[in-house]
């Protein structure tokens, strides 16, 4: 029997070797799994079938269930954004590297308003809610059955009392905290409630490692919010430990609002099979014209979206490259654009948190600091609290904001949105938000850390050879 057992892992161990070969990303996984399988099967084999897959199997298979149905929406919205496609005068190749990569227009028509910290988003955000008159679409990676999570929680049953159909999905790794009766007063009110189902489809049943980390709110098809807050108590500043919690968020209206819209609808038919009738007639925005994009990003994609995304913007800078990252474990295509940017002369500042909440992720950001020192980069820690912002300014006219951080699992793991907006006024609000983090940070010296002890550095680069699964 023990013989038998024995025999089955190895047999196991190297198929999954050969299937890890034909199907890993890079060269480097590959080879670190497939000699794992093979010598240690009975440790792997369990590992890699659980967490080694690092593409997302079943959405052509979900589309072809509704393909009719699901053709006639996107040429609907397809031509509803016709009149406001925005062609670009300068950064053409940037933005034609992220049309292609998103499928997505840049668009006129929008307003953008920037949302700063907890207090500011959320007040925003239920104050959305209650204006809906047709349909709600929420969408959030963490939800918490806290003070704040109870606030959102009885704004959506006062509206789905009101007659307003309401549809809001969450993440089940994020949110797995979350109490069965939280999710049942809701039901009970009529608003329909799913987990995003990563694990559905026969190839995706053993995977952990896909997750839905957007965070997303949709209000009839006319307003949208997108950022880097979760639905917690933390990110209204009220843990402690973490406390004060800086991250930022944004508002947007006009014909932007729709393609949001697409990304968060799209999660809804992957989790239930079923398309609501939603508003896909764009509208400008009343009170200005900036232009903006959404660019969704997941391991769906044949290309790496959020990473190029990145890639191709950090090339197109000539003079800032301001961004904040609370996970600042690039791969080695983001470190060669900073490279090049900083060889340009380009004002190269990264600003991550000074607190950590994963410890690995916090020192293997060290040997990235490392590889970069002596080409003008400036680092800075924030030391208030925990700065969990995915923020980039780009010159002084391209601004990101959105789900992703910098790092391997939002690269190619993660189910993440970015917004990007294209506007002078609203990177000079980008701008002086940066200075204010700035102010409040330390600088960082990366020649620093070949000071510091050896088990400090050890650790530093330890957690670096973790990095992809971080």
């Amino acid at each position: 029997m023990i013989a038998a057992l024995v025999t089955l892992f190895y047999l196991a161990g190297l198929f999954s070797a050969i299937d890890s070969i034909m199907t890993t990303r890079t060269a480097q996984g590959a080879i670190a799994w497939s000699i794992s399988l093979v010598s240690i099967p009975f440790v792997a084999v369990p590992a890699y079938w659980v967490l080694g897959r690092s593409k997302f199997s079943g959405m052509v298979e979900a589309y072809e269930q509704n393909k009719d149905e699901i053709d006639g929406l996107l040429a609907e919205f397809a031509k509803g954004l016709e009149p406001w496609k925005i062609e670009v005068q300068s950064r053409k190749g940037m933005h034609r590297a992220i049309r292609q990569l998103s499928r997505t227009e840049l668009t006129g028509g929008n307003s953008a308003q920037l949302l700063i910290d907890g207090d500011a988003t959320f007040d925003s955000i239920v104050a959305g809610i209650a204006d809906a008159r047709d349909y709600i679409l929420i969408q959030f990676y963490m939800i918490h059955d806290d003070g704040l999570g109870r606030r959102i929680q009885q704004a959506l049953i006062e509206r789905a009392s009101a007659g307003v159909r309401v549809h809001l999905l969450y993440d089940e790794v994020g949110s797995k905290g979350l109490p069965e009766r939280y999710l049942e007063a809701l039901r009970s009110a009529g608003v329909e409630v799913s987990s995003f189902k990563p694990t559905q489809g026969q190839k995706n049943r053993f995977q952990l490692n896909f997750r839905n980390h957007r965070k997303m709110v949709v209000v009839d098809g006319r307003s949208a919010w997108v950022g880097g807050h979760n639905i917690g108590d933390e990110y209204l500043g009220r843990d402690p430990e973490f406390s004060p919690w800086r991250d930022t968020h944004v508002k947007l209206r006009g014909p932007v609002v729709q393609q949001l819209q697409a990304v968060l609808l799209a999660d809804w038919y992957w989790a239930t099979r079923r398309i609501p009738r939603l508003n896909w007639e764009p509208a400008a925005a009343p009170d200005d014209n900036l232009q903006a994009m959404i660019i969704a990003s997941s391991p769906s994609q044949r290309l790496e979206t959020a990473g190029l995304m990145f890639v191709a913007a950090l090339q197109s800078a000539q003079e800032r490259i301001w961004l904040s990252a609370p996970y600042f474990v690039p791969d080695e295509a983001i470190l060669k654009a900073l490279e090049l940017a900083a060889l340009r002369g380009v004002d190269v500042r990264i600003i991550t948190t000074g607190k950590a909440d994963s410890l690995p992720v916090f020192l293997a950001a060290f040997h990235y600091m490392d590889h970069l020192k002596g080409l003008g980069i400036r680092f800075y820690a924030y030391t208030p609290g925990f700065l969990h912002e995915k923020v980039m300014l780009i010159d002084d006219e391209i601004s990101t904001i959105g789900t992703a951080n910098f790092d391997n699992r939002s690269f190619r793991l993660n189910f993440e949105v970015t917004a990007l907006i294209r506007d002078p006024a609203f990177a000079a609000q980008m701008a002086r938000m940066f200075e204010a983090d700035f102010a409040h940070s330390e600088l960082i010296d990366p020649e620093a850390v070949t000071q510091k002890p050896f088990w400090w550095r050890l650790a530093v680069n330890l957690s670096r050879l973790a990095a992809p699964v971080l």
